[in-house]
């Protein structure tokens, strides 16, 4: 457990906040609020960025061009839609730039994330508006911080992303026709906080977002002019919005993971296990997760304690789907049957915030929140997960009374605002009742009634599932997560390699299907371009003498427009037989790979990175070192579509000659057998008979047999691409 670490024991000075330990920096902000749900941040948002002079950052775990910000309509004068907002802003402003950072998510989140996000922010928009993947983090990991930062004058910090199916109001009214996807389709409530303050803490965070950055993309971002005193003539601070509080100290604190060279930080863990350590009175937690193993060692603790501390904790009900039931949930499970063992004196309650008019789903409690007595208040984007603590890239802020009563007051406030919005009752009846039983819990019984309300959560554990438990660490892990450590937790030591070899072209042929549906669903190739159009006009060309000259025109024109080069050898093989088709196939791809090849390198690393995603770059660096034989073997194994591989190669690091001549030998095994294969299908399928199956099935044994054999010999040899 990592609480059994000595250097994240108990630490309870005077002063909780303690930089180089528990947070990053402490600043003073001339203004702090908080806005609790996303109607209040987005409305704050719009208006703070079209106030935007020099800069305009915007980190974030997803983004959706297409999001509108104030789903009612803003009526400001510029577009709706997020991505043409930032457009608009800075095509308008000569003197702003607009920097945005997103994570370059995995496959796995791709069905529910804007398609081609690279070229609706980055290559569609102004040239001062530039969009970036972040991929700079460990293996597992991922970039979760959610800032904004406009002018070094004013930052957003909290939960909440500007993507879709965030949006909503305190009310969480079932069917809000507002509450609407990108789609048009309505979506569950969904709760979160962030906070909004400027002053020297607003600019402390351009440090952080420039430094993000840099390592995201090797792109240093100088600073601007001076930022000017909040006023009249330029003030980016959301007009309508009131401050909690004014001239108070924040506390930045970051999970960022040590990763090639550089040191770690882990101040928002101990922030946590602090915060837990010094409480007296009671500890409010509102989360989207509970699975962080150091959490739940401090709240052990003090639950056991006679005279500790009240721990309550707002959640969600899992019901996103059997795959985080199994393993977010059964750890959450597993978790709360420890604290209900620990609570010994009747001091702990989860609750979840409930909606009875729902006709299905839940409120979506998506909040990261801890309120510690009238002391400390934390709000960020980190989860009480394991990941938040170790592995993925967060930020949270953070302020302390530090005995100053105006500074407690406001934020008791915010926690009596959030029980308030899930009691259903005004944040001055919350206050009266916790002055009056001086306990949060006996406070949600007495203010409970039918209708919305905090129910009490209880997850249980599945004993046929309690074996799977191991697994969860893989999904949420305790510190940066190993390869090789990897491997070997998922399969025995024999089995790894081809193991890996399974999910890496799992993985490249998810990735490929995506570009191809892209491409299909933007573009008028799904009208046009299948394996019966294309088998249809190549028959056509009969006997013509320009038939060698259209075929290859179409594999260059098919590379450019992301057509699959599979379904092009296919349409060949059938056409032209197995001979003569693997001719026109393997001539084909080659000058549509060299045509590629060239654009890239036209283009340049910067741009063509821009497509592919750094994990791509890094892979063209370390093939480019093994020469001749990495070219085969990348033509052998799906790592990356065929476009994307040969614009990739063109614009970094492999040499002209190792590219076409490897082309070659890897494609022509493949090319040959295809051909084969596909010709005696539609041979089958237009002649049936016992020979020509027969056949089709020894062509396909003998397809499978040699991939195995190539992926065997070669990967032995560059176990780099294993």
């Amino acid at each position: 457990m990592l609480l059994e670490n000595p250097s994240l024991q108990a630490h309870t000075p005077s002063h909780l906040l303690v930089p180089g330990r528990n947070c990053w920096r402490i600043e003073r902000a001339a203004r702090f609020a908080v806005l609790i749900d996303a109607d209040a941040y987005f409305r704050a948002l719009r208006r703070s960025l079209a106030q935007a002079r020099h800069f305009i950052f915007i980190l974030s775990w997803d983004i959706d061009s297409r999001m509108r910000l104030v789903p009612s309509g803003a009526n400001d004068g510029l577009p709706e839609a997020l991505g043409d907002f930032l457009n608009a802003l800075v095509a308008r402003r000569k003197t702003l730039h607009a920097y945005v950072l997103n994570w370059d998510f995995i496959m796995l989140y791709q069905m529910d994330r804007e398609w081609l996000p690279v070229v609706k922010l980055g290559w569609r928009t102004h040239r001062r508006l530039d969009f970036r993947l972040d991929s700079f983090h460990p293996v597992g990991a991922s970039h979760h911080q959610k800032v904004v930062l406009i002018d070094d004058a004013v930052a957003f910090v909290g939960g909440l992303d500007p993507t879709h199916s965030r949006w909503d109001t305190p009310r969480h009214g079932a069917g809000d026709p507002l509450r609407r996807d990108v789609d048009g389709k309505l979506y569950p409530p969904f709760h979160d906080v962030q906070t909004v303050f400027d002053g020297r803490a607003a600019a402390a965070m351009g440090e952080l977002v420039r430094d993000r950055w840099y390592r995201a993309t090797g792109q240093r971002i100088p600073f601007g002019p001076p930022s000017q005193t909040p006023g009249p003539a330029h003030d980016a601070w959301p007009a309508h919005v009131q401050p909690d509080i004014g001239e108070v100290d924040v506390a930045i604190a970051r999970t960022d993971p040590a990763f090639e060279g550089r040191p770690g930080a882990n101040e928002i863990l101990k922030l946590h296990v602090d915060a837990i350590a010094s409480a007296r009175r009671h500890i409010y937690l509102e989360n989207q997760y509970f699975t962080a193993a150091a959490v739940a060692g401090g709240l052990d603790v003090r639950l056991r304690e006679p005279h500790g501390p009240e721990v309550v904790l707002v959640s969600r009900r899992m019901e996103s789907g059997w795959l985080e039931e199994m393993t977010m949930g059964l750890k959450r499970a597993r978790l709360h049957c420890q604290m209900k063992e620990a609570d010994l004196h009747g001091r702990y309650r989860a609750c979840y915030p409930a909606i009875p008019a729902l006709e299905q789903g839940c409120l979506n409690v998506h909040s990261k929140v801890m309120v510690v007595d009238d002391r400390l208040l934390t709000i960020g984007s980190a989860n009480l997960n394991n990941r938040s603590m170790a592995l993925d890239t967060e930020c949270n802020v953070a302020i302390e009374s530090r005995g100053d009563e105006r500074i407690a007051r406001c934020i008791a406030g915010v926690r009596n605002r959030l029980l308030g919005e899930h009691l259903a009752a005004a944040p001055e009846t919350v206050a009266v009742e916790i002055e009056r039983t001086g306990s949060l819990i006996q406070t949600i019984e007495n203010l409970r009634a039918p209708g919305r309300s905090l129910e009490p959560l209880e997850p249980a554990v599945a004993a046929d599932l309690d074996q799977l438990l191991p697994a969860t660490a893989l999904v949420d892990p305790e510190a940066p997560i190993d390869p090789e450590s990897l491997v070997a937790q998922i399969v025995p030591r024999r089995a790894a390699r081809p193991a890996l070899r399974r999910v890496a072209i799992a993985g490249a042929t998810l990735l490929a299907l995506v570009l191809v549906a892209a491409a299909w669903r933007w573009t008028p190739l799904a009208e046009w371009v299948n394996l019966r159009t294309l088998i249809a006009a190549a028959q056509d060309l009969g006997n013509s003498p320009a038939t060698p000259l259209v075929v290859l025109a179409a594999y260059v024109i098919g590379g450019f427009c992301l057509v699959p080069v599979t379904l092009l050898i296919a349409a060949t093989g059938v056409v032209y037989g197995p001979f003569e088709g693997a001719l026109y196939a393997l001539a084909g791809a080659t000058l549509s790979a060299a045509a590629c090849y060239y654009v890239g390198h036209r283009l340049g690393s910067q741009t063509v990175r821009r497509l592919a995603g750094a994990r791509i770059n890094r892979l063209s660096k370390r093939i480019a070192r093994q020469g001749l034989l990495a070219m085969v073997v990348l033509r052998l194994l799906p790592l990356a579509p065929f476009t994307v591989v040969n614009l990739v190669a063109g614009a970094s690091h492999i040499r002209l000659r190792d590219f076409l001549l490897g082309t070659l030998l890897g494609m022509a095994p493949g090319i040959a057998i295809m051909t084969a294969f596909v010709h005696q299908l539609a041979r089958a399928i237009q002649e049936p008979s016992i020979a020509a199956f027969a056949l089709l099935v020894t062509a396909a044994v003998l397809l499978i047999f040699t991939a195995r054999v190539l992926y065997r010999r070669l990967t032995k040899k560059l176990p780099a691409l294993a």
